[in-house]
């Protein structure tokens, strides 16, 4: 009975993996048909996946926290504070650049660490911890930049996230394939990320079986804080400045990508592959509509529509499990 039901889970999860990968090529097909001129030039494609490569740092970050069955609605606010601290210590003369990236990646570590406590010791929803957060966090990066963007940082801040590599490839691209790869590696092949997912399929179960449930949820959450404030470094260095209301609504491109990507929302299963095309999925939706001039608030309507039928896929699927 046992390994029936393990071979019917088995069979839906690689067909949703397969309906993923063929949803994403009928998309990216169909904008190439309706603007081949446009939308399927080399470098538009190119600047695609350099569009996804900050929202892809945040989701692959949001994939441990909802694979481990929680989730993180502070990631864009962290993208805020962590860029106006970044661009507050990148000012000509004054640093050098190890000390912006340094505090940078400190202030979202610091946040998801907190973050992780709220909900391994406090037994706060996660939903409710980080819903908290998010707001103090925003509060903490208007207060910090006085509510003013933070300008006048050096050319070596800038080049960080405007460079490029072997010659064409944006350096964007160059640190979100890092990221991922190391992502995929920590999830399929270590102890840990077994770990995860057995957290995310059942808690109770995983701390029976020696699993330290909180040490994990805490991990989860400072993976995720730390990539955030690496983001909110990499978009203060894209737009050169430091920004206190940017990163604004980042935290559901990140679900989205999540979800879209196969990662089930009750935890315990999905793909970092998934994760990488859901990222993709919503930049090309986004870069195609803009290049037909379809009107954002319809883009926030697709988006929407391609969330809730990816959660309904899950939940039938855990149905008929």
């Amino acid at each position: 009975m046992k390994t029936s039901a393990k071979k019917k889970t088995l069979k839906w999860n690689s067909l949703r993996e397969l309906g993923i990968l063929l949803a994403f090529i009928v998309v990216l097909v169909t904008l190439m048909i309706l603007s081949p001129t446009a939308f399927a030039k080399p470098a538009n494609l190119l600047n695609i996946v350099k569009q996804a490569s900050i929202n892809g740092i945040l989701a692959t970050g949001m994939m441990f926290v909802i694979i481990s069955g929680g989730i993180d609605l502070s990631v864009g606010s962290i993208v805020a504070l962590s860029g106006v601290i970044a661009a507050s210590f990148a000012h000509p003369g004054e640093y050098p650049l190890i000390v912006p990236i340094v505090l940078s990646a400190l202030a979202g570590l610091a946040a998801g660490v907190l973050n992780g406590v709220g909900v391994a010791y406090g037994n706060i929803p996660s939903f409710i911890v980080t819903l908290g957060s998010m707001t103090i966090i925003r509060g903490l990066a208007l207060i910090y930049s006085k509510g003013q963007p933070i300008f006048g940082v050096t050319d070596e801040f800038e080049a960080l996230a405007s460079g490029f590599a072997f010659g064409s490839i944006p350096i964007l691209v160059i640190y979100f394939l890092i990221i991922t790869a190391i992502s995929a590696f920590v999830l399929t092949k270590t102890v840990y990320g077994r770990r995860v997912y057995a957290v995310g399929g059942n808690e109770i179960t995983a701390k029976v079986s020696g699993v330290s449930v909180k040490r994990i949820k805490i991990a989860v959450y400072s993976i995720s804080g730390l990539l955030a404030g690496v983001a909110g470094l990499l978009l203060a260095s894209r737009i050169v400045s430091g920004q206190p209301t940017s990163g604004q609504s980042y935290e559901l491109d990140a679900i989205a990508a999540v979800i879209i990507g196969g990662v089930s929302m009750s935890g315990g299963s999905g793909k970092w592959y998934g994760t990488v095309i859901g990222a993709l999925m919503i930049a090309v939706i986004g870069n195609g509509l803009d290049i037909l001039n379809v009107s954002s608030h319809f883009q926030l309507l697709i988006k929407g529509s391609i969330i809730i039928v990816a959660v309904l896929l899950d939940v039938k699927g855990k149905r008929n499990q």
